[in-house]
């Protein structure tokens, strides 16, 4: 059976139990894990595991006739709707889950850096980096939500997600030095119990540190390295914006309570210095401006996704693609690091990526993201850019720059210096060709999926007005945000 087949079941069981909804979400669940087990033998079938239903959970693809996982490098909601459809839920009802939410990924990863447009049929018509070819661990399994609620039902589900964690003593227990450990709660008992690791993250890390007065997170495992258990009294499903003053401003799931698929405890590292990544929104606003390219001028952007996906449809079915031309907007990012620590690349140098086109080894898959909103908030065209390459292109007076992509040196933004891409540069850009002229929200946010620590998140993106015309294009009124 196939998605369009399951579809078609779908909407005809739709029909008969539209007076029921109970029913019809039972028939429709069952339909789904009897799909799941036909796909065992189909290339490209999807399930998702480790969910307390069938409409949730860890995405596994099938390639090979193996199962693997999928990396949470640039999963979001475009890439999550795929994945529900082809589960045959509504369209739009896929909620992106990252941080390998419903437990550590199991398999090894099949898919990374994952970019749909929304057109897709299956996960697998989306572009990626290519079978197998990935720099993830087991903590950035992507996963969903493939929601089939009615509102009334989300806005109850909200609030009980969203109850409060009580005001209890928090502490780090087993580690070898007093700055790490498992995280361990003072529950209303009065017994100490260990949190799920499951979805487990930097930005509830970065809490915790502060919480405890020990600094900032260098990392937030989800481990039973340091020991410890989970028990009925655990917590799960505690969630953080990373900005809150301590862990009782964060959130849980007490309907998940002691339930944890994994197994695995949350965990923190915390240090006394730490980078602090600042973007530069003048300096934005001050290069902002629109050039036409032909796409022969393009080729080496194209080959790191850099480009919107009809240009690509183009190269494959215009014999003379190369004369299309493609409207960009370019801008400079200036990225200053005004923290105590220098930033690093989370990925060890072994596994930098070398890039003929371009000549360097690129350190980070997902340093900065480029996006333009609508007015209804809908993301209507994005820079998509593979890699990037981190250096010191201009410091402080005093400073001198330690980092540069040449030679296969060392990357990386030493403190009080700044990695600058300016719109000269390849990538350095949002293609805008399909955009239909209006008004509408630039967003471009550096380190946006907060895998590399920092002391705060709260700077590292800037929002502005982008105004455009058939002619003219202007970036202004620029804010720093949160990403």
């Amino acid at each position: 059976m196939n998605v369009t087949i399951l579809l078609l079941v779908l909407s005809s069981v739709s029909i008969l139990f539209a007076s029921n909804p109970e029913n019809l979400k039972r028939r429709k669940a069952s339909l789904v894990k009897k799909h799941l087990k036909r796909l065992k033998k189909v290339e490209g079938g999807v399930k998702l595991v480790g969910g307390r239903d069938e409409f949730e959970g860890n995405v596994e693809i099938l390639h090979n006739n193996k199962w693997g996982a999928i990396c949470d490098d640039e999963w979001d909601s475009s890439e999550a709707n795929i994945i529900c459809q082809q589960l045959g839920y509504p369209k739009g009802s896929g909620k992106a889950t990252v941080s390998s939410f419903f437990g550590p990924a199991k398999r090894n990863f099949w898919m990374d850096n994952v970019f749909c447009t929304g057109n897709e049929s299956e996960i697998i018509d989306c572009r990626f980096d290519g079978w197998g070819n990935n720099d993830c661990t087991s903590t950035e399994a992507a996963g969903v939500i493939c929601h089939e609620e009615n509102p009334k039902e989300e806005i109850k589900t909200k609030e009980k997600v969203e109850t409060l964690l009580t005001r209890h003593e928090i502490r780090l227990k087993g580690g070898r030095i007093e700055n790490e450990g498992r995280v361990e709660i003072k529950n209303e008992n009065g017994q100490w119990t260990s949190i799920c690791g499951d979805g487990w993250s930097l930005l509830e890390g970065i809490v915790v540190c502060k919480h405890l007065g020990l600094g900032y997170a260098s990392d937030a495992p989800q481990t039973d390295f340091f020991g410890g258990n989970i028990t009925e009294s655990s917590y799960s499903g505690v969630k953080c914006r990373g900005n809150e003053t301590s862990l009782a401003h964060c959130v849980h799931d007490p309907s998940s309570r002691g339930k944890c698929q994994s197994g695995d405890v949350a965990a923190v590292s915390c240090v006394s210095v730490m980078s602090d990544l600042v973007i530069d929104h003048i300096d934005l606003m001050r290069t902002a401006h629109l050039e036409d390219r032909q796409l022969f001028f393009l080729q080496c952007a194209m080959e790191e996704n850099c480009l919107a996906s009809t240009a690509y449809q183009i190269q494959k079915e215009v014999n003379s693609w190369h004369l299309e031309t493609r409207r960009l907007l370019r801008f400079t990012a200036r990225i200053f690091n005004a923290g105590t620590a220098d930033f690093r690349p989370a990925i060890p140098k072994h596994l930098w990526e070398w890039h003929m086109c371009h000549m360097h080894y690129h350190s980070m898959e997902v340093f900065a993201t480029f996006d333009i909103y609508d007015a209804k908030g809908l993301r209507v065209a994005e820079g998509h850019k593979a890699s990037f390459c981190l250096e010191d292109n201009q410091c402080l007076a005093g400073v001198k720059p330690r980092y540069a992509c040449a030679n296969y040196g060392d990357q990386g933004i030493s403190v009080n210096c700044s990695d600058i891409y300016k719109y000269t540069v390849d990538c350095q850009w949002v293609d805008i060709s399909e955009l239909e002229p209006g008004i509408y929200t630039l967003k471009v946010a550096i380190n946006p999926e907060f895998k590399v620590p920092e002391i705060t998140y709260e700077n590292n993106a800037a929002v502005c007005q982008f105004i455009y015309s058939e002619t003219f294009g202007t970036v202004t009124n620029c804010t720093v945000q949160r990403p």
